[in-house]
């Protein structure tokens, strides 16, 4: 079943990737959307036979893969509950987006490409999410990445597709660098990649004496040593997490198609760094420092991406930057220690997330692929199925509930508990001293959240339309194809939190993880979460209040202040609306530098030097010396009789100075 799980998506990539124009686009539609949601179903089997079983730990070898001296390496499934969590994330999303995307692309010509793009993503995920050893696991890495670029490019005849394409693909190759840095760290440590020889041997290494590693010529005794190699995984899940300074691809990544945009922000590619730190918490849980930076930028990047969030008009870019938010508060879960509600967020994240995403799709498919916000309203009457269903969607984000109970949308129920875990992971006996900068950012990126999802609810749905009289009149409702991945994952942003909350981080979590993550610390969080003050329990609620009525406010009761706030403060209204101006930054540093320096490579290195000196040169030596040769071929006998002369001369003149042929000796 396991097999089964992980190939099946690679099955279709092949039939519609390489068979596409032999059997149609129906039918590479209708194939890869089957095999998906073949494994999306048995991906459920799995996890209520895991997570509820008796077994915590499968492992299943595929195949003996790299035989190397130390390095022994297998592809094999490593399948216990944090795998069949990610397993129905993946497989359920990827499932109704291929669904979804049969209605969405129905009049692109290119079908077979984008269903085998998709299929190839998920597979890459899969091999990610049930790697047994680190190897593994960065092939699906890499996996993810290549798909990533190829699905944002897909209208590859858009400059703007191609440019942003590369720039997800450069960007996450720098977060790559340190991620096989930090491979490379933990093999010469461990002496293994294998993660269950890993995690056996965490504590030992992490207390043993003596110098360790030498890093950039630095002697690094054990304890620092498993701290570097910690912060440069982490690196790499900066990149492939979208977090603060290595998050510039994320919103760019909306030039691809709507469902694209679906699978990489909820399921796939941006999920791929939190698990990675989850997996590898046995590792993280002996540096203490690394979790403070996890903290830090976690934080960091929740409260930064939301307040670009606010000023938006893009649909798509707004839910691109709350995702970037909410994956914030994924690290600041981490890295108070609290993995299981990193990891619980991580899922209930996924139904809502991609719901939203997917209804902005069929706001898009609805206007006539518009994507400006400003030239929406009104639109509520006429797609009320997409206007519910988004309303849901707002609903789990914003994090709508009952304060001080476990009764409310999803992303009530697992973002407050972050909130929660970071307030009691700062007391204690060993307060972290990162954990109130993560409370009180995660709940200002509370409010703010709620303001920019309702802002764009109160844009696209309500007001007078600002659309063209002859959009307005074109407007319908997305067709069932489209429409019924919307109710199914409206069910998973409704019920996620409140039913699967107790097993995720409450009373029945040993039970349910039996292992799969490190739970010493997080044991000693979720008791103190239960004792934190009624006020820090209700800040979320309160947040989300203020932000809904201050977003009411500003697009329904008063639609002329947020034009005036922009102008009174024009500063900070350009500062947010040119994301904090940190393309500029790179542009200014990295990119224009490296174009100066490519192009004086170019011209004078590869140019004067190794062409001039080298193919050039030797070719521009040989016509002169042929050149002036060529002017001794004149034709005239008289010409060549002199040249004979002039040779006997010579030669006559050598023979007289060495007395060659006279018989004289010495």
């Amino acid at each position: 079943m396991y097999t089964a799980i992980l190939f099946l998506p690679a099955i279709g990539f092949l039939i519609a990737g390489l068979f596409g124009r032999v059997i149609g686009s129906k039918a590479s539609e209708y194939i890869t959307s089957g095999l998906v949601i073949l494994a999306a179903l048995l991906s459920w089997i799995a996890f209520f036979t895991v997570a509820y079983g008796d077994t915590g730990l499968y492992q299943i070898q595929i195949l003996r893969w790299i035989s190397a001296g130390a390095l022994d390496v297998s592809w094999s499934i490593r399948v216990d509950t944090l795998t069949v969590v990610m397993l129905i994330v993946v497989n359920t999303v990827s499932a109704l987006v291929h669904v979804y995307s049969i209605g969405y692309m129905h009049h692109d010509p290119h079908r077979p490409r984008f269903f085998a793009y998709l299929s190839l993503f998920t597979f890459a995920m899969l091999s990610l999410v049930t790697s047994d050893n680190l190897l593994q696991m960065f092939f699906g890495w890499e996996g993810v990445g290549l798909a990533s670029y190829l699905l944002i490019g897909f209208w590859y005849k858009k400059p703007s597709a191609n440019a942003a394409a590369m720039k997800a693909f450069v960007v996450n190759r720098v977060g790559d660098f340190g991620f096989a840095l930090g491979i490379f760290g933990v093999f010469y440590l461990f002496n293994t990649i294998d993660f269950s020889t890993i995690f056996a041997n965490a504590g030992a290494v992490a207390g043993a004496e003596g110098e360790a590693m030498t890093f950039l010529g630095a002697h690094l005794d054990a304890s620092t040593a498993l701290t570097v190699v910690c912060l440069l995984l982490f690196m790499g899940a900066m990149g492939k997490s979208a977090q603060f300074l290595l998050h510039t691809w994320l919103p760019d990544a909306m030039e691809g198609p709507t469902p694209v945009s679906a699978l990489i922000h909820a399921a796939t590619m941006v999920t791929a760094g939190v698990f990675m730190v989850a997996r590898l918490s046995p590792l993280f849980e002996y540096s203490h420092t690394a979790l403070l930076v996890v903290t830090f930028f976690g934080a960091t990047t929740a409260f930064f991406a939301a307040t670009i969030g606010l000023v938006q008009n893009d649909i798509k870019r707004v839910i691109a930057y709350s995702t970037c938010s909410q994956l914030g508060y994924m690290f600041v879960a981490i890295g108070v220690g609290a993995y299981s509600i990193a990891i619980f967020h991580l899922f209930t994240h996924a139904f809502f997330k991609a719901l939203l995403f997917l209804c902005a799709g069929s706001v898009i498919h609805a206007v006539s692929d518009e994507q400006d916000m400003r030239k929406m309203g009104g639109l509520r009457k006429h797609i009320p199925i997409t206007y519910w269903t988004m309303m849901i969607g707002t609903l789990a984000l914003t994090g709508v509930g009952i304060p001080l109970t476990h009764i409310g949308f999803a992303g009530f129920v697992s973002k407050d508990a972050i909130i929660e875990a970071a307030y009691a992971a700062a007391g204690g006996d060993h307060p972290h001293a990162m954990a109130l900068y993560g409370f009180w950012l995660t709940v200002a990126a509370a409010a703010l959240t709620s303001f920019y999802s309702w802002r764009l609810t109160f844009m696209t749905f309500h007001g007078k339309p600002r659309a063209p009289v002859d959009v307005m009149k074109h407007v319908h409702e997305s067709p069932w194809v489209m429409t019924i991945p919307l109710f199914i994952l409206s069910i998973g942003a409704v019920l996620a939190g409140m039913v699967f909350y107790n097993d995720f981080y409450g009373s029945g979590h040993d039970a349910f993880w039996k292992g799969a993550l490190f739970l010493g610390e997080e044991n000693h969080i979720l008791h103190a979460m239960h004792d934190v003050p009624k006020w820090v329990k209700v800040s979320p609620f309160v947040a989300m209040a203020v932000g809904l009525v201050t977003a009411w406010y500003f697009y329904i009761r008063s639609p002329e202040t947020p034009k005036r706030l922009a102008e009174r403060h024009q500063g900070l209204y350009q500062f947010l609306l040119n994301k904090w101006y940190f393309d500029e930054l790179y542009d200014f540093l990295f990119v224009r530098p490296c174009y100066w320096l490519s192009h004086k490579l170019w011209k004078v290195m590869d140019h004067k030097v190794i062409d001039g000196l080298g193919p050039h040169g030797a070719v521009a030596l040989t016509r002169t010396v042929t050149a002036r040769v060529i002017k001794l071929q004149t034709g005239y006998l008289y010409h060549y009789a002199f040249a004979m002369l002039i040779g006997v001369a010579i030669l006559i003149t050598w023979s007289m100075f060495t007395g060659a042929g006279t018989g004289v000796t010495h």
